[in-house]
Parts: structure tokens; C-alpha cells; sequence
């Protein structure tokens, strides 16, 4: 605009502040108008890219722009710069390019800053958002419709050579859609995304442009957060993405010329651009195992940039369907129902934990609250207010009993409590040792009650027994700290897989949440292998955050065993040993929640994962467990302060259509036992899903078309 005024005769006149920025900006676009050709392969979008953007003494000749129209009549892909190359030649492929562009958007009154708009990239990213926002349980058949076609390409994609200036938009969809595909249980190979470390040219490429593949890097990173056993070029993918992505972010903090709002900041005269650096930092910071889905869906409602999809001509390319505000006033409404849920339930449990005593023993940790928080954050499979606050329950009896095992009973006291529970009578029994017995009674009774009345399966007997298996484990444990014994790792595992508890929490609801299941299937002895990899995982990462506090209790502990095992080794070489055992651990483990055949069905291998993240959360980088105040912040996030996000316009309800009335939805109550009021399935967002024709290529870009739209009021 400036340019075309001066071009004209006219005079501009800004205040001295933005003269400043005005002469920058026009002496930065100089330097690389020397130093950069026209057309150059290597540029991650060529000069002619912008020829709209190009001054008047910029001479481009017709031939030149001529020669570079794409087959669609497009000058790369870009509206504008398509519209400045048919004013200048009168290219009549140009023209039908821009009418086709007029004619698709004309529904939004929006043209998107590259075109055509890959429809496969536009559903993956709606899904992806639904996933972040938590709100697929509202969206759960067309979710389910859209994977599996997207599956279907996947598995009829033909290899192709993918252009250099393409290689963003191709490596985000190919991570988006391994992603999505691998959590929902599909098979996809890791070749889908480490396509590029083959290719020296676009690896090289990434290389040497990674502040412009910043949100690809990401992408990358995350998809190699489902890394399976023996897939070492997921491995590959993982440090190469890590490399770059810890040189944006330490950058970012040293910087103190970032602009935020726009994603850029100068070095040595041209613009680089930059996804949010608190996304990237949250990322390498805080492991995806350690992350629980209520926290999560919060920070992706407050992050203003979790949106952004793909670096594209102009800084981030975005969809406005992804960003639509009606989809982040369903998903703050959702997470603030479900605050006010959770605030009640947890009223329930403090309650039920005075009236038991449990919370007034006078020793050890009072977790009531940690307890109920741990369980509804981690959840996001459907459960209803009993289950949760039954499984809190077991928690805080967990963590008394336990406690009560490490410090308050006396060998003969511990000796009575265990064989009171493995007979399942506590006649005998007095204080706390009855306290406890009467409080796990009661819940086993509730468990037992509630399977038998939803499913017609009785479940006493195998609640007793794994209750049993447990407090048998604590009084081992006991023994051996009371009198010094120590026993060799694999001995000392064995008991302590057991004594951690991670499969009384998780056994118990995975019988409600699959009513299908035979007994048989989850309550085997020997575990199944998930609940097997489960407790071993658990364990040790509880004893890498507490073997100092153990040591000077007494109790044997995998990383102080390993040390005596191992005389020359060092307490870090100890740490480094666990760790290296549990990354493989863990991939065994996801194995089994994504995609390995077993005989345990879905929803339990979701409540086997949510367990595992739960204990990553408290023993990540500490034993944030037995802190006072470390949860704290978290705590009021999940259960009592709302979202900030920016003020939303009230939702409205859609218009009535013509026509036959739409098919009926189940409604989801997210109100459990309380009576709340519903979201009724339809009355915020419609949506509308045509059946898919077209080319079975998934890499192949389709016009926008109105088969697949939201509909908002």
C-alpha cells in the first residue's frame, strides 16, 4: 500500500514511532531482494511467491510468470499472488484459478492464504482439535467416520515425490494422521512420518530452515511420543525434531525482540517465524506420559496458539473452522460442568473419609484430596460419578494402610491386619487396624454391589484377593526393613509390583468399563501382561523419587538394590539403569493401549494408561505425592478455577432446517448421580458429513468442497 502511494504522487505521513518501523521494514525487504533469486529451488517459498508483495522497480517479466504457473493456473498455490500475476498478463488459467477460489469460499467470505486447501488436512485437524479440546465424546460416530477413511487411504497410498515447497504442509498431515490413527488403535507405520530422513534434500532443507518447520518439529516430536518397541526410526525422527526444537525455545528465551502476536522475530535482516515458545517448552519440559487430560485440555483452550497448523506463506496457516470460537465456548462449558462435578464428588469424599476416621489416624498422609484429583483429571474414558469417587476411595485407603505398614503398626499388629483381610473378617481387630479393615470392607461391598446390580457378575471374591495379595506384599516389605534383609532386585520386584497397588485402582472400574469382559480376562493370575507391565512401571518409578527418603527409613528400595548389586556403580549410574528400563518398558506397555491384540478390551487398556500417567504425574522429577503444596496449583486448575480464555459470546442454539427431522444423538450426561443438566447432543454445534468420493490417495489435495462442513448459528 505504501508502495502503490508513492508510486502515485502520494504522500503518507506516520508518526515518527512507526516511521522508524516503516524504514526498517523497507531497508530489511531490500537486503533480500539482493540477495535472493527470483526462483530458487532452495527457498522454502521463492520470491515470485510474492509477487504481489513485490515494489514497482521489481521488474518480473510475463515469460517468468508464466513459465512457473501451476497446472491449476496458480503462481504457487497463492491466491494473491495469483491475482497479481493475472493483472499483469491477463492469463486466462489465472482467471478460472481465481473464479474456481471465488466460487469455494463464497460460504465464509474468507480466502485462504494458500489454495487449494487439502479437505483430508482440514478433517484431520477438526478431529485433532476435538481430541486437544476434549470434546469427542460429543463427536464420537463422526470422529470415528472420519479416521476410518482416512485409514482406508492410508493403507492404498502410493509413494510420491513430494516438492520441496510442500514438504511442511506433507510432513504436519503425515504426523497429524499417524497420530490420530495410532491413539485410536489403527495400525500405521512409522515410514509415514520419518519419510524425510531418507530424503538428504528436504532433511537438509529442515536443517537449514527449522525456524520456518517449527510447527512441523513439534509435530514430529509429538508423534514420537508413541514410539513402539523397535521402531528406530521413530527414535531417529525423536532427536532430530528435539535438536531443533531446544535451539527455537532457548532462542526464544534470550531473545527479548519476540513479537508473540505474529510469531516472529529479526535475525540479521529477515523475519523468522515461531510457533508460541510456552507450547514448545510444555513439550520438552514435561513428558506426554506425565500429563493428565483434564490439565491438558485446559492449557489447550488457554494457549491462543495451539491452533496453528503448518507454516505457510505468511507466517502460520490457520483454519478458521479449527479456531472457530462456537467449539471453544462448547469445550469451556464442558470442562466448567465438569469443575463443578468433580468440586461436588470431592465434597462426597472428604465426607465418606471423616465418617470412616481415615482421615483423622493422627499418622502419615492425609491424600484425600490428591486422591479425588488424581482420578478425575486422569480420566477421560466414560465414567460416571460412582466409579470415580469409588476409585478414589481405594486411593486414600491405599495410602493410610500403607502408611500404617511403613510406620505406626507393630509386626503383630501388621500380622493381624493381613491375615484379618486374607480370611476377609475383622473380628479381633482394634484402632487403626480396624479402622482400616471396616473402611476397605465397605468399599469392596460398594464395588461388589455396583458390578453385580450393572452386569449380574459377582466380583467379591476377586476384590478380596487382590486386596489380600496387597497388604500380604506390605507385611513382606515390613519384615525384611525390620530386620535388614536384603534381597536380590528380581525377589525384591517381584513383591513390590505388588505392594505399589497400581492394579487394586485400576482392576476394579475396568469391570465396569467392559461389561463384556469375562472375569477370567482381567482378573488372571498370573495379570494380564499390560496390568503386569503396569505395576513394574509403577514401581519403579516410585522408588527413583523415593529411595533417599527410604534409605533413611530402612526399606529396600530397586535403586539401592541395583547399588549393592553393582559395588563399582554410582547412585547415578543406578537412576540411569531404572531409566533406561523403563523407556522400554513403556513402549511395551503403549504396545499393548494402542494396538496389541489381547484379550483386554479397550476401555480397560484407557483405565491401565490413565493409572500409568497418574503416577508419572507424581513421581516425573519428584514425590510430588508426599508434598504439602507441590499439587496445589494443580489441584485448583483441575477442580476450581476457570479457564482464561478470551470472553466468548454465548452459544446459540442451531436454526430449525427443512426437511425431515435429523436423526436423534444419545445424550451424554456429565453430570453423574447429581441430576445436573445435561448438553443435549445437538445444541451447540451441527454437523453435517457427506459420504467420501474422490481419489483413494490421501496425500492427494482436494478442493474444498461443501460435503464436509460445521454448521455454527
Amino acid at each position: 500500500m505504501v508502495d502503490l502511494a508513492h508510486a502515485s504522487g502520494l504522500e503518507v505521513v506516520f508518526p515518527e514511532s512507526v516511521e522508524r518501523i516503516i524504514a526498517d521494514l523497507f531497508s530489511n525487504r531490500q537486503r533480500i531482494l539482493k540477495r535472493e533469486k527470483l526462483v530458487d529451488k532452495k527457498q522454502y517459498f521463492p520470491l515470485l511467491s510474492y509477487l504481489e508483495a513485490l515494489p514497482p522497480t521489481y521488474k518480473v517479466s510475463h515469460e517468468t510468470i508464466l513459465k512457473h504457473l501451476d497446472s491449476d493456473g496458480s503462481l504457487f498455490q497463492s491466491p494473491s499472488a495469483t491475482a497479481s500475476a493475472y493483472l499483469a498478463t491477463g492469463n486466462e488459467a489465472c482467471l478460472a484459478y481465481l473464479q474456481s477460489l471465488a466460487l469455494n469460499c463464497a460460504s465464509n467470505g474468507a480466502v485462504p492464504s494458500l489454495y487449494l486447501v487439502d479437505e483430508e488436512l482440514t478433517k484431520l485437524s477438526m478431529v485433532y482439535q476435538l481430541v486437544r479440546l476434549g470434546l469427542t465424546e460429543y463427536f464420537d460416530q463422526e470422529k470415528d467416520e472420519i479416521l476410518a477413511q482416512i485409514y482406508r487411504n492410508y493403507k492404498h497410498e502410493k509413494s510420491i515425490v513430494k516438492s520441496i515447497h510442500s514438504i511442511a504442509a506433507e510432513l504436519y498431515k503425515d504426523c497429524l494422521g499417524f497420530w490420530l490413527l495410532r491413539m485410536h488403535g489403527y495400525r500405521v507405520s512409522p515410514s509415514s512420518v520419518c519419510w524425510f530422513l531418507d530424503r538428504e534434500e528436504v532433511r537438509d532443507h529442515i536443517e537449514k530452515h527449522y525456524e520456518y518447520f517449527s510447527s512441523v518439529l513439534l509435530n514430529i516430536y509429538r508423534a514420537s511420543n508413541l514410539m513402539l518397541p523397535n521402531e528406530h526410526e521413530l527414535e531417529k525422527a525423536r532427536t532430530f525434531s528435539k535438536k531443533f526444537l531446544e535451539k527455537i525455545a532457548s532462542r526464544g528465551t534470550r531473545d527479548s525482540s519476540i513479537i508473540s502476536s505474529s510469531h516472529c522475530r529479526m535475525v540479521s535482516g529477515n523475519i523468522q517465524h515461531f510457533l508460541s515458545f510456552s507450547i514448545i517448552k510444555h513439550e520438552l519440559g514435561l513428558p506426554w506420559m506425565a500429563r493428565l487430560d483434564h490439565l491438558e485440555h485446559r492449557m489447550w483452550m488457554e494457549e491462543k496458539d495451539a491452533c496453528v497448523l503448518w507454516m505457510g506463506k505468511f507466517s502460520c496457516h490457520r483454519s478458521s473452522l479449527v479456531q472457530n470460537q462456537d467449539i471453544l465456548q462448547l469445550a469451556l462449558q464442558n470442562f466448567e460442568q465438569r469443575q463443578s462435578i468433580y468440586r461436588m464428588e470431592l465434597d462426597v469424599l472428604k465426607r465418606w473419609s471423616e465418617t470412616t476416621g481415615l482421615s483423622k489416624m493422627g499418622f502419615g498422609r492425609e491424600k484425600t484430596v490428591y486422591s479425588y484429583f488424581a482420578v478425575a483429571a486422569s480420566v477421560s474414558v466414560p465414567c460416571n460419578s460412582d466409579v470415580r469417587v469409588l476409585v478414589a476411595k481405594g486411593a486414600v485407603i491405599l495410602t493410610v494402610a500403607d502408611d500404617f505398614f511403613d510406620m505406626e503398626g507393630s509386626l503383630e499388629d501388621l500380622e493381624k491386619l493381613t491375615e484379618a483381610v486374607q480370611r476377609w473378617d475383622g473380628e479381633g481387630l482394634s484402632a487403626h487396624a480396624k479402622t482400616i479393615f471396616e473402611a476397605l470392607d465397605d468399599l469392596v461391598t460398594d464395588f461388589r454391589m455396583k458390578c453385580f446390580k450393572q452386569l449380574g457378575k459377582d466380583i467379591k471374591k476377586n476384590l478380596q484377593n487382590i486386596w489380600g495379595e496387597t497388604f500380604h506384599s506390605w507385611l513382606i516389605e515390613a519384615k525384611w526393613s525390620r530386620s535388614g534383609d536384603v534381597r536380590p532386585t528380581q525377589e525384591y520386584l517381584d513383591v513390590a509390583m505388588t505392594s505399589v497397588g497400581a492394579h487394586v485402582l485400576v482392576l476394579p472400574p475396568s469391570c465396569l468399563a467392559s461389561p463384556t469382559t469375562s472375569l477370567h480376562q482381567l482378573w488372571s493370575n498370573p495379570y494380564q501382561p499390560i496390568t503386569k507391565l503396569l505395576m513394574v512401571i509403577t514401581r519403579l518409578l516410585n522408588d527413583i523419587q523415593t529411595y533417599e527418603k527410604e534409605e533413611k527409613q530402612g526399606k529396600l528400595n530397586f535403586v539401592l538394590l541395583y547399588l549393592k548389586e553393582n559395588p563399582g556403580a554410582s547412585i547415578e549410574d543406578s537412576i540411569n539403569f531404572v531409566q533406561l528400563l523403563l523407556h522400554q518398558l513403556k513402549k511395551e506397555f503403549l504396545q499393548h493401549v494402542l494396538e496389541e491384540p489381547c484379550s483386554v478390551p479397550e476401555l480397560s487398556r484407557l483405565l491401565h494408561f490413565a493409572c500409568l500417567k497418574v503416577f508419572h504425574m507424581f513421581f516425573n522429577s519428584s514425590n510430588r505425592y508426599d508434598s504439602d503444596t507441590d499439587m496445589l496449583p494443580d489441584i485448583q486448575k483441575a477442580l476450581v478455577v476457570p479457564p482464561r480464555v478470551p470472553k466468548l459470546k454465548p452459544l446459540r442454539p442451531l436454526p430449525q432446517q427443512p426437511g425431515p427431522k435429523p436423526r436423534v444423538f444419545e445424550t451424554k450426561s456429565l453430570s453423574g448421580q447429581y441430576g445436573l443438566e445435561r448438553f443435549p447432543r445437538k445444541s451447540f454445534i451441527g454437523y453435517r458429513m457427506s459420504s467420501q468420493t474422490g481419489p483413494v490417495n490421501r496425500w492427494e489435495k482436494m478442493y474444498k468442497s461443501s460435503s464436509f462442513k460445521l454448521c455454527f448459528a
